[in-house]
Protein backbone atom coordinates (compact mmCIF):
# COMPACT_ATOMS: atom_id res chain seq x y z
CA UNK A 1 0.00 0.00 0.00
CA UNK A 2 1.74 3.61 -0.88
CA UNK A 3 2.35 6.00 1.78
CA UNK A 4 -0.75 8.29 -0.24
CA UNK A 5 -3.72 5.93 0.24
CA UNK A 6 -5.06 7.32 3.27
CA UNK A 7 -4.78 11.34 2.13
CA UNK A 8 -8.00 11.71 0.85
CA UNK A 9 -8.52 14.60 -1.75
CA UNK A 10 -5.45 16.25 -2.12
CA UNK A 11 -4.35 14.74 -5.67
CA UNK A 12 -2.97 17.71 -6.41
CA UNK A 13 -0.72 18.05 -3.02
CA UNK A 14 0.33 14.81 -3.60
CA UNK A 15 1.56 14.69 -7.30
CA UNK A 16 3.98 17.44 -6.05
CA UNK A 17 5.58 15.86 -3.14
CA UNK A 18 5.57 12.46 -4.75
CA UNK A 19 7.42 14.18 -8.07
CA UNK A 20 9.79 15.45 -5.74
CA UNK A 21 10.45 12.17 -3.43
CA UNK A 22 10.66 9.99 -6.99
CA UNK A 23 13.24 13.00 -8.29
CA UNK A 24 15.42 12.31 -4.92
CA UNK A 25 16.31 8.69 -6.98
CA UNK A 26 16.89 10.61 -9.70
CA UNK A 27 21.20 10.36 -10.31
CA UNK A 28 22.84 13.96 -10.42
CA UNK A 29 21.65 17.60 -9.01
CA UNK A 30 20.26 18.81 -12.46
CA UNK A 31 17.96 15.67 -12.28
CA UNK A 32 16.89 16.24 -8.43
CA UNK A 33 16.21 20.00 -9.49
CA UNK A 34 14.17 19.28 -12.86
CA UNK A 35 11.64 17.69 -10.73
CA UNK A 36 11.34 20.28 -8.09
CA UNK A 37 13.04 19.24 -4.70
CA UNK A 38 14.29 21.40 -2.38
CA UNK A 39 15.77 21.09 1.22
CA UNK A 40 12.62 23.44 2.90
CA UNK A 41 9.13 23.02 2.46
CA UNK A 42 5.63 24.30 4.05
CA UNK A 43 2.79 22.35 4.18
CA UNK A 44 -0.64 24.71 4.78
CA UNK A 45 -4.04 24.19 4.66
CA UNK A 46 -7.10 24.23 7.21
CA UNK A 47 -7.47 22.56 10.46
CA UNK A 48 -8.49 18.72 9.41
CA UNK A 49 -7.14 19.21 5.96
CA UNK A 50 -4.34 16.28 6.63
CA UNK A 51 -0.85 18.70 6.91
CA UNK A 52 0.78 16.37 9.43
CA UNK A 53 -0.26 13.00 7.62
CA UNK A 54 1.15 14.73 4.13
CA UNK A 55 4.16 15.77 6.27
CA UNK A 56 4.69 11.95 7.39
CA UNK A 57 3.93 10.10 3.85
CA UNK A 58 6.37 12.93 2.23
CA UNK A 59 9.07 11.52 4.72
CA UNK A 60 8.17 8.39 4.62
CA UNK A 61 8.79 8.74 1.15
CA UNK A 62 12.09 10.44 1.62
CA UNK A 63 13.62 7.56 3.80
CA UNK A 64 12.07 4.70 2.17
CA UNK A 65 15.01 3.23 -0.24
CA UNK A 66 14.79 3.37 -3.92
CA UNK A 67 10.55 4.31 -4.42
CA UNK A 68 8.49 6.91 -3.95
CA UNK A 69 5.70 5.33 -2.21
CA UNK A 70 7.29 4.44 0.23
CA UNK A 71 8.13 0.94 1.99
CA UNK A 72 6.37 -0.91 4.91
CA UNK A 73 9.46 -1.11 7.05
CA UNK A 74 10.11 3.10 6.82
CA UNK A 75 6.67 3.16 7.04
CA UNK A 76 6.17 1.90 10.03
CA UNK A 77 9.34 3.67 12.07
CA UNK A 78 7.74 6.82 10.48
CA UNK A 79 4.03 5.86 12.38
CA UNK A 80 6.44 5.21 15.48
CA UNK A 81 8.85 7.92 15.12
CA UNK A 82 11.49 6.06 15.95
CA UNK A 83 13.41 5.52 12.05
CA UNK A 84 17.16 7.25 13.40
CA UNK A 85 17.29 9.81 10.21
CA UNK A 86 13.42 11.39 11.36
CA UNK A 87 13.83 14.09 14.02
CA UNK A 88 10.07 15.78 14.96
CA UNK A 89 9.07 18.79 16.66
CA UNK A 90 5.18 18.59 17.94
CA UNK A 91 3.83 20.53 20.83
CA UNK A 92 0.69 20.29 22.49
CA UNK A 93 1.28 23.56 24.61
CA UNK A 94 0.36 26.81 23.44
CA UNK A 95 3.88 27.85 21.99
CA UNK A 96 6.57 25.90 20.37
CA UNK A 97 9.43 27.08 23.00
CA UNK A 98 13.04 28.07 21.63
CA UNK A 99 14.87 25.62 23.46
CA UNK A 100 12.86 22.81 21.43
CA UNK A 101 14.08 24.73 18.36
CA UNK A 102 17.46 24.89 19.03
CA UNK A 103 17.98 21.00 19.93
CA UNK A 104 15.97 20.50 16.61
CA UNK A 105 18.54 22.80 14.56
CA UNK A 106 21.65 21.34 16.23
CA UNK A 107 20.26 17.42 15.26
CA UNK A 108 19.69 18.52 11.92
CA UNK A 109 23.38 18.93 11.06
CA UNK A 110 24.23 14.91 11.62
CA UNK A 111 24.21 13.45 8.01
CA UNK A 112 21.55 10.92 7.66
CA UNK A 113 22.87 7.29 9.14
CA UNK A 114 20.73 4.60 7.13
CA UNK A 115 18.83 6.85 4.22
CA UNK A 116 19.59 9.83 1.51
CA UNK A 117 18.09 12.09 3.92
CA UNK A 118 17.61 13.41 7.20
CA UNK A 119 13.61 14.52 7.22
CA UNK A 120 12.90 17.52 10.48
CA UNK A 121 9.17 17.90 10.34
CA UNK A 122 7.82 20.86 12.67
CA UNK A 123 3.96 20.44 13.38
CA UNK A 124 2.01 23.45 13.89
CA UNK A 125 4.84 25.80 13.24
CA UNK A 126 2.98 28.90 13.76
CA UNK A 127 3.38 27.98 17.40
CA UNK A 128 7.03 29.54 17.13
CA UNK A 129 7.15 32.90 18.30
CA UNK A 130 9.20 35.89 16.35
CA UNK A 131 12.50 35.13 18.11
CA UNK A 132 12.27 31.71 18.05
CA UNK A 133 11.61 31.51 14.15
CA UNK A 134 14.80 33.26 13.86
CA UNK A 135 16.76 30.39 15.33
CA UNK A 136 15.10 28.35 12.78
CA UNK A 137 15.71 30.48 9.76
CA UNK A 138 19.12 30.32 10.11
CA UNK A 139 19.13 26.58 9.95
CA UNK A 140 17.03 27.27 6.18
CA UNK A 141 19.42 30.03 5.09
CA UNK A 142 22.41 27.37 5.33
CA UNK A 143 21.44 23.98 5.33
CA UNK A 144 23.13 20.54 5.24
CA UNK A 145 23.16 19.19 2.02
CA UNK A 146 21.19 16.02 2.66
CA UNK A 147 18.94 17.58 5.12
CA UNK A 148 14.85 18.16 4.60
CA UNK A 149 12.52 20.60 6.73
CA UNK A 150 8.95 19.90 6.12
CA UNK A 151 6.88 22.88 8.45
CA UNK A 152 3.19 22.60 8.78
CA UNK A 153 0.92 25.45 9.70
CA UNK A 154 -2.75 26.30 8.70
CA UNK A 155 -1.12 29.11 6.34
CA UNK A 156 2.28 30.72 4.98
CA UNK A 157 1.13 33.97 6.43
CA UNK A 158 1.50 32.69 9.77
CA UNK A 159 5.27 32.15 9.45
CA UNK A 160 7.56 35.34 9.04
CA UNK A 161 8.09 36.68 5.45
CA UNK A 162 11.65 35.61 5.94
CA UNK A 163 11.27 32.06 6.29
CA UNK A 164 8.82 32.27 3.89
CA UNK A 165 10.74 33.12 1.64
CA UNK A 166 12.93 30.30 1.91
CA UNK A 167 10.49 27.16 1.71
CA UNK A 168 8.55 25.76 -1.42
CA UNK A 169 4.98 26.12 -0.23
CA UNK A 170 2.37 23.09 -0.83
CA UNK A 171 -1.65 24.39 -0.07
CA UNK A 172 -3.78 21.57 1.06
CA UNK A 173 -7.47 22.29 0.42
CA UNK A 174 -10.77 21.08 2.38
CA UNK A 175 -11.85 17.95 1.09
CA UNK A 176 -14.92 16.78 0.42
CA UNK A 177 -17.75 15.39 3.05
CA UNK A 178 -17.88 12.03 0.76
CA UNK A 179 -14.52 11.34 0.50
CA UNK A 180 -13.40 12.22 4.33
CA UNK A 181 -17.05 9.81 4.92
CA UNK A 182 -15.64 6.95 2.80
CA UNK A 183 -12.13 7.46 4.13
CA UNK A 184 -13.50 7.04 8.16
CA UNK A 185 -15.48 3.88 6.96
CA UNK A 186 -12.80 2.08 5.37
CA UNK A 187 -10.11 2.79 7.79
CA UNK A 188 -12.45 2.75 10.79
CA UNK A 189 -14.65 -0.11 9.85
CA UNK A 190 -17.56 2.16 11.06
CA UNK A 191 -20.79 2.28 9.64
CA UNK A 192 -21.48 4.09 6.03
CA UNK A 193 -24.16 6.75 7.74
CA UNK A 194 -22.15 6.84 10.94
CA UNK A 195 -18.78 7.78 8.82
CA UNK A 196 -20.89 10.18 6.67
CA UNK A 197 -22.52 11.94 9.69
CA UNK A 198 -19.01 11.81 11.29
CA UNK A 199 -17.79 13.36 8.11
CA UNK A 200 -20.58 16.17 7.93
CA UNK A 201 -20.70 17.73 11.52
CA UNK A 202 -16.94 17.48 11.53
CA UNK A 203 -17.43 19.98 8.11
CA UNK A 204 -14.63 17.18 6.89
CA UNK A 205 -11.83 18.08 10.03
CA UNK A 206 -10.26 14.73 9.27
CA UNK A 207 -9.12 13.86 12.85
CA UNK A 208 -12.83 15.57 14.16
CA UNK A 209 -14.73 13.03 12.21
CA UNK A 210 -12.49 9.91 13.64
CA UNK A 211 -13.57 10.81 16.90
CA UNK A 212 -16.58 11.26 16.17
CA UNK A 213 -17.23 8.24 14.35
CA UNK A 214 -14.96 6.01 16.85
CA UNK A 215 -16.44 7.74 20.34
CA UNK A 216 -20.01 8.33 21.46
CA UNK A 217 -18.88 10.55 24.57
CA UNK A 218 -17.81 13.05 22.03
CA UNK A 219 -21.25 12.87 19.74
CA UNK A 220 -23.37 13.66 23.13
CA UNK A 221 -21.17 16.31 24.20
CA UNK A 222 -21.25 17.89 20.40
CA UNK A 223 -25.39 17.34 20.92
CA UNK A 224 -25.28 18.62 23.96
CA UNK A 225 -23.65 21.97 22.76
CA UNK A 226 -26.14 22.61 19.71
CA UNK A 227 -29.15 22.08 22.43
CA UNK A 228 -27.51 24.64 25.02
CA UNK A 229 -27.45 27.13 22.02
CA UNK A 230 -30.90 26.65 20.81
CA UNK A 231 -32.28 26.63 24.35
CA UNK A 232 -31.42 29.98 25.38
CA UNK A 233 -34.38 32.42 25.87
CA UNK A 234 -32.96 34.54 29.13
CA UNK A 235 -29.98 36.16 29.87
CA UNK A 236 -29.84 33.57 33.30
CA UNK A 237 -30.23 31.02 30.20
CA UNK A 238 -27.49 32.49 28.40
CA UNK A 239 -24.65 33.39 31.63
CA UNK A 240 -25.54 29.46 32.57
CA UNK A 241 -25.00 28.23 29.06
CA UNK A 242 -21.24 29.45 28.79
CA UNK A 243 -20.95 27.87 32.23
CA UNK A 244 -22.04 24.28 31.14
CA UNK A 245 -20.33 24.77 27.80
CA UNK A 246 -17.37 25.50 29.79
CA UNK A 247 -18.09 22.55 31.70
CA UNK A 248 -18.52 20.57 28.61
CA UNK A 249 -15.18 21.82 27.07
CA UNK A 250 -13.35 21.10 29.88
CA UNK A 251 -14.52 17.69 30.21
CA UNK A 252 -13.78 16.88 26.43
CA UNK A 253 -10.30 18.20 27.24
CA UNK A 254 -10.22 15.49 29.84
CA UNK A 255 -11.32 12.89 28.24
CA UNK A 256 -8.48 13.56 25.56
CA UNK A 257 -5.32 14.11 28.20
CA UNK A 258 -6.90 12.16 31.58
CA UNK A 259 -5.69 8.58 30.47
CA UNK A 260 -2.42 10.11 28.12
CA UNK A 261 -1.13 11.83 31.54
CA UNK A 262 -1.64 8.65 33.76
CA UNK A 263 0.27 6.68 30.81
CA UNK A 264 2.99 9.04 30.87
CA UNK A 265 3.32 9.14 34.70
CA UNK A 266 3.72 5.20 34.98
CA UNK A 267 6.06 5.09 31.85
CA UNK A 268 8.18 7.82 33.93
CA UNK A 269 8.12 5.91 36.98
CA UNK A 270 9.04 2.54 35.28
CA UNK A 271 11.88 4.27 33.90
CA UNK A 272 12.97 5.92 36.88
CA UNK A 273 12.76 2.55 38.57
CA UNK A 274 10.01 3.37 40.97
CA UNK A 275 7.62 0.57 42.12
CA UNK A 276 3.85 1.26 41.48
CA UNK A 277 2.83 3.04 44.66
CA UNK A 278 6.17 3.05 46.26
CA UNK A 279 7.34 6.32 47.51
CA UNK A 280 9.62 8.63 45.27
CA UNK A 281 12.98 9.27 46.27
CA UNK A 282 14.12 13.08 46.35
CA UNK A 283 16.58 13.07 43.73
CA UNK A 284 13.97 12.22 41.45
CA UNK A 285 11.10 14.38 42.51
CA UNK A 286 12.54 17.45 40.26
CA UNK A 287 11.68 15.25 37.31
CA UNK A 288 8.22 14.54 37.86
CA UNK A 289 7.50 18.19 38.87
CA UNK A 290 8.61 19.04 34.98
CA UNK A 291 6.34 16.30 33.45
CA UNK A 292 3.66 17.88 35.71
CA UNK A 293 3.89 21.02 34.64
CA UNK A 294 4.17 20.02 30.80
CA UNK A 295 0.57 18.11 31.27
CA UNK A 296 -0.62 21.38 32.77
CA UNK A 297 0.40 23.16 29.82
CA UNK A 298 -1.06 20.53 27.51
CA UNK A 299 -3.92 20.62 29.59
CA UNK A 300 -4.63 24.31 29.06
CA UNK A 301 -4.11 23.72 25.23
CA UNK A 302 -6.64 21.05 25.28
CA UNK A 303 -9.29 23.18 26.74
CA UNK A 304 -8.63 26.14 24.32
CA UNK A 305 -8.66 23.39 21.39
CA UNK A 306 -12.25 22.24 23.16
CA UNK A 307 -13.37 25.46 23.23
CA UNK A 308 -12.57 26.35 19.69
CA UNK A 309 -14.46 22.95 18.88
CA UNK A 310 -17.52 24.33 20.60
CA UNK A 311 -17.39 27.82 18.82
CA UNK A 312 -16.93 25.79 15.17
CA UNK A 313 -19.70 23.81 16.19
CA UNK A 314 -21.56 26.79 16.99
CA UNK A 315 -20.32 28.43 13.71
CA UNK A 316 -21.78 25.27 11.81
CA UNK A 317 -25.54 26.57 13.24
CA UNK A 318 -25.46 29.77 12.33
CA UNK A 319 -24.09 28.89 8.94
CA UNK A 320 -27.00 26.31 8.27
CA UNK A 321 -29.88 29.11 9.60
CA UNK A 322 -28.14 31.61 6.82
CA UNK A 323 -28.28 29.39 4.46
CA UNK A 324 -32.09 28.28 4.88
CA UNK A 325 -32.80 32.54 5.43
CA UNK A 326 -31.22 33.05 1.81
CA UNK A 327 -32.53 29.88 0.06
CA UNK A 328 -28.88 28.78 -1.35
CA UNK A 329 -30.08 25.30 -1.37
CA UNK A 330 -26.76 24.29 0.22
CA UNK A 331 -26.31 20.97 1.97
CA UNK A 332 -26.98 22.00 5.55
CA UNK A 333 -24.07 20.69 8.25
CA UNK A 334 -26.92 19.72 11.02
CA UNK A 335 -29.60 18.15 8.45
CA UNK A 336 -30.71 16.63 11.97
CA UNK A 337 -31.92 19.90 13.23
CA UNK A 338 -33.71 20.99 10.04
CA UNK A 339 -36.82 21.54 11.88
CA UNK A 340 -36.08 23.44 14.66
CA UNK A 341 -33.11 25.97 12.18
CA UNK A 342 -36.08 26.52 9.64
CA UNK A 343 -38.39 27.90 12.44
CA UNK A 344 -35.18 29.81 13.66
CA UNK A 345 -34.72 31.33 10.34
CA UNK A 346 -38.26 32.15 10.19
CA UNK A 347 -38.17 34.42 12.98
CA UNK A 348 -34.70 36.36 12.77
CA UNK A 349 -33.08 37.85 9.65
CA UNK A 350 -29.75 37.36 7.77
CA UNK A 351 -28.42 40.50 9.26
CA UNK A 352 -28.94 38.99 13.12
CA UNK A 353 -27.67 35.45 12.21
CA UNK A 354 -24.73 37.10 10.58
CA UNK A 355 -24.29 39.24 13.72
CA UNK A 356 -24.18 35.81 15.28
CA UNK A 357 -21.55 34.72 13.98
CA UNK A 358 -19.77 38.20 13.93
CA UNK A 359 -20.29 37.72 18.10
CA UNK A 360 -18.39 33.65 17.44
CA UNK A 361 -15.94 35.05 15.81
CA UNK A 362 -15.12 37.46 18.72
CA UNK A 363 -15.16 35.24 20.88
CA UNK A 364 -12.31 33.64 19.44
CA UNK A 365 -10.39 36.80 19.19
CA UNK A 366 -10.74 37.14 23.31
CA UNK A 367 -9.93 33.72 24.13
CA UNK A 368 -6.80 33.65 22.41
CA UNK A 369 -5.92 37.07 23.79
CA UNK A 370 -5.99 35.48 27.08
CA UNK A 371 -9.81 37.11 28.09
CA UNK A 372 -11.30 34.54 30.93
CA UNK A 373 -13.06 31.76 28.40
CA UNK A 374 -16.07 31.90 30.71
CA UNK A 375 -16.40 35.67 30.18
CA UNK A 376 -15.91 35.46 26.37
CA UNK A 377 -18.28 32.86 26.41
CA UNK A 378 -21.31 34.54 28.44
CA UNK A 379 -20.62 37.90 26.28
CA UNK A 380 -20.84 36.01 22.98
CA UNK A 381 -24.27 34.04 24.11
CA UNK A 382 -25.71 37.44 25.11
CA UNK A 383 -24.73 39.52 21.90
CA UNK A 384 -26.44 36.29 20.26
CA UNK A 385 -29.51 36.60 22.56
CA UNK A 386 -29.74 40.45 22.02
CA UNK A 387 -29.93 40.13 18.26
CA UNK A 388 -32.67 37.35 18.07
CA UNK A 389 -34.75 39.07 20.61
CA UNK A 390 -34.58 42.54 18.79
CA UNK A 391 -35.78 41.17 16.07
CA UNK A 392 -38.52 39.46 18.00
CA UNK A 393 -39.34 42.71 19.45
CA UNK A 394 -38.42 42.19 22.94
CA UNK A 395 -36.89 44.15 25.26
CA UNK A 396 -33.67 42.59 27.09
Amino acid sequence: MAVWDDLTGQDDAIAVVRAAAESATASGPAAVAARGMTHSWLITGPPGSGRSNLAYAFATALLSPGTPDGDRAAQRQVEARTHPDLAVLSTERVIISIDEVRSLVSSSQFAPSVGRYRVMVIEDADRMTERTSNVLLKALEEPPERTVWILCAPSDADLLPTIRSRVRTVRLKVPGVADVAQLIERRDGVDRAVAERAARHAQSHIGMAHRLATNEEARRRRDQTLELALGIRSVSDAVQAAATLLEVAGADAKAITEERDAEEREHALRSLGVEPGGAIPPALRGQLRQLEEDQKRRATRSLRDGIDRILTDLLSLYRDVMMLQLGSGSELVNVELQTRLSALSTHTTPAATLSAMDAIATARERIDGNIAPALALEAMLITILRGTAARKGTDL
